[in-house]
């Protein structure tokens, strides 16, 4: 049972049945209307949940979801559909169908964003962060049936299926998530920035940035420079006989002077107070949690990101300041080289299967004999996935694909497909976006009668820098994707070691994810329960993608009282 919820009026909210019919293609059948007002609304879902654990069907998580938890009410399942609208807007799978080739409409509109991890040049984020608007969607269930009609006639109706559910599913995470915020210490936070930067000052630089700053003029003999300013860096750098054509970090580490290591420190320090100082404090924690507002999907590969917080980039220096309640514990977790264990699976490589088949990944390959080091196996992975081909890892790629040539043939066909302009599709159905105008306009010129040697070099580094973007798209987005199936299969797992009817905060509960990590906020005497919850969610997460090819997903689960102990 399906039950839509449509905002018909100001305070008012339309609750419509809907009666199953898997594969129909000819629209919903509305079983039951009712009209509730707000304030009904919350007592209406518990008692649904309760009765027939309906699934809910609504057109964004983020606007229905936390007034439910404010009110202390959990779903168990949902449709999202602004998200799943945009899978199949764009997957391959359904390019026929009347949802992809409808003109862009309501259903299509941007969210502001912030935080993302960055795509390639070129490669559009899901949404679009200059010209973000909110356009309120028509009806529910005209969109539901397009969309259920787009997936019964697609090319792969329960690839689809699991990628959508597991979509919403990962909605339903990032509301509890905020709802239920990362425990954190304030005291804590305090002390690990003193520990590395000085007492909190009231204006201007800490004590120990503003000791970098005297020994870097000193060193650079520039005695009014201003190390926060990198054009004025980059000028004492040089002037000091430096050949840098730049101030990162990278390129500093390669130079041989004294002001070196005092300028990589105050910029590792710099950053620490900038995005996580005591002002970052005083803006994201409030009653001993960090709430970040996370988006799922929020990046074309379906990785998550997040408004504002930096939450997808918590330095290990204030880790420690998430702490476990009293009596309370937390269950860190991380899957061990999930993307190339994803890749393993992509290919049906059987030889890279084996290889880590109940051990480390890169020891594996090293028992192989296709390189000598666990250092070179990891150079030589992330070279075959990145498309890495210069240094280590062009010397290395060939010894890799003579190995496991299955898993090396697959990422160089998804590279050959981006250079061609063409798109590539993750296990479960996320497509890549095609390049854009100016991408195809430096293609065109090239291949004209009348183009340039310029011309031609230029399209030609574009189309490897796209090929490069494709090439890692489709084992990311596979893995962004196993990860959300490891998530909705472990919160349903954690559900169940909660009372019936107990808010979502007074048993074991997610508060945090990065990519391939989850922490599990738990009360002590499950502690080991959870953890081995986590293990088998990996487990099942595998199975649903690759059935039973014999890919691991190994994870480790530390039981600790702070973050920071875990790593």
């Amino acid at each position: 049972m399906h039950i839509l919820l449509d905002r018909v009026a100001p305070g008012r909210v339309s609750a419509v049945r809907i009666a199953e019919r898997p594969g129909a293609v000819e629209g919903v059948s509305v079983a039951e209307r009712t009209e509730l007002a707000d304030a009904e609304l919350p007592e209406f879902v518990r008692r649904e949940e309760a009765a027939s654990h309906p699934r809910w069907v609504w057109d964004d998580t983020r606007g229905w979801y936390p007034r439910l938890l404010g009110a202390g009410v959990r779903v168990e399942r949902c449709v999202d559909l602004r998200l799943s609208h945009a899978i199949l807007r764009a997957s391959t799978l359904t390019a026929g169908s009347r949802l992809a080739t409808a003109p862009p409409g309501p259903w299509d509109a941007a969210r502001v964003l912030d935080d993302t991890a960055e795509p390639p040049a070129d490669a559009a984020t899901l949404f679009d962060l200059d010209h973000a608007v909110e356009v309120a969607p028509p009806s529910g269930e005209a969109e539901l049936a397009a969309q259920q009609e787009a997936v019964a006639a697609s090319a792969a109706p329960a690839r689809l299926r699991l990628l959508l559910a597991a979509e919403s599913a990962g909605a339903l995470i990032a509301a509890e998530m905020q709802h239920a915020g990362l425990p954190y210490s304030v005291e804590r936070h305090d002390e690990l920035l003193r520990a590395v930067l000085g007492p909190r000052p009231r204006f201007g630089r800490p004590e120990a940035l503003e000791t970098l700053a005297a020994e870097i003029r000193a060193a650079l003999e520039a005695p009014d420079l201003n190390p926060d300013s990198p054009p004025e860096l980059l000028k004492a750098l040089q002037r000091a006989g430096l050949m840098v054509t730049s101030t990162r970090s990278w390129e500093l580490r390669e130079l041989d002077h004294p002001a070196i290591p005092a300028v990589l420190r105050y910029k590792k320090l710099s950053r620490l107070h900038s995005a996580n100082g005591w002002s970052w404090l005083d803006a994201w924690v409030r009653d001993g949690r960090f709430r970040p507002d996370y988006i799922p999907g929020g990046v074309v590969t379906g990785r998550w990101a997040t408004r504002g917080g930096g939450a997808l980039q918590l330095p290990k220096e204030v880790r420690g300041a998430v702490v476990a309640d009293p009596g309370w514990k937390l269950v860190v977790a991380d899957a061990a080289q999930l993307e190339p264990r994803i890749l393993t699976g992509l290919a049906g490589d059987t030889a890279m299967a084996q290889a880590g088949r109940g051990r480390d990944l890169y020891a594996g390959i090293v028992a192989t004999g296709a390189v000598e080091e666990r250092a070179q196996a990891k150079v030589a992975m992330l070279g075959a996935m990145y498309g890495a081909t210069t240094g280590d890892s062009g010397r290395l790629m060939p010894r890799l694909a003579r190995a496991f040539p299955r898993a090396v043939r697959l990422v160089e066909d998804a590279a050959r497909t981006g250079e061609r302009g063409d798109i590539v599709t993750s296990r479960l159905g996320r497509s890549s976006p095609r390049p854009g105008g100016s991408w195809l306009a430096v293609q065109s010129a090239a291949s004209g009668s009348d183009s340039t040697p310029a011309e031609e070099r230029r399209a030609v580094s574009q189309a490897r820098d796209w090929g490069r973007f494709t090439r890692n798209f489709v084992v990311q987005a596979s893995a962004a994707e196993w990860a959300l199936c490891w998530m909705a299969e472990l919160r349903n797992r954690l559900a169940r070691l909660t009372p019936d009817g107990a808010e979502l905060t007074a048993g074991p509960h997610l508060v945090y994810f990065l990519h391939d990590e989850v922490i599990v906020h738990t009360p002590a005497e499950l502690a080991e329960t959870v953890a081995a919850e986590v293990r088998a969610s990996a487990e099942a997460a595998g199975r649903l993608l690759f059935g039973g090819f014999p890919v691991d997903f190994p994870v480790t689960a530390a039981i600790v009282d702070s973050y920071g102990e875990a790593k």
